[in-house]
């Protein structure tokens, strides 16, 4: 089993910046890909980012592209999410998600929620106008 626990949301303004960060624990050195997904309100939770735990590759939605980067430190078994210019629609619960399940596929392949076995309890970030 893996755990996972985010912190680092909250109540900012539009056009700053926070990093989120996702500590595993447990069975870490089984983790093939870990990413962060979304759930605004009423809204059905959507794939944000991904990044390989061996490799350090990334992969983003669209919609986030050039103003959220997902790092990791292996050392510390954290996965970190930088949201920068932030919006108010980037307002939601941010999940982190982890699996085991190794592909030969490209990192996008791991925007799939499917994929993804272990996941956290989620941290609020509310962007106010």
């Amino acid at each position: 089993q893996v755990q996972l626990v985010e912190s680092g949301g909250g109540l900012v303004q539009a056009g700053d910046s926070l990093r989120l960060s996702c500590a595993a624990s447990g069975r870490t050195s089984s983790i093939y890909t870990m990413g962060w997904f979304r759930q605004a309100p009423e809204k059905e939770r959507e794939f944000v980012a991904t990044i390989s735990y061996m490799t350090g590759a990334t992969y983003y939605a669209d919609s986030v592209q050039g103003r959220f980067t997902i790092s990791r430190d292996n050392a510390k078994n954290t996965v970190y999410l930088q949201i920068n210019s932030l919006e108010p629609d980037d307002t939601a619960v941010y999940y982190c998600a982890a699996t085991e399940r190794a592909s030969y596929r490209s990192t996008r392949y791991y925007s799939r929620e499917s994929l993804y076995d272990f996941w956290g309890q989620g941290t609020q970030v509310t962007v106010s106008s």
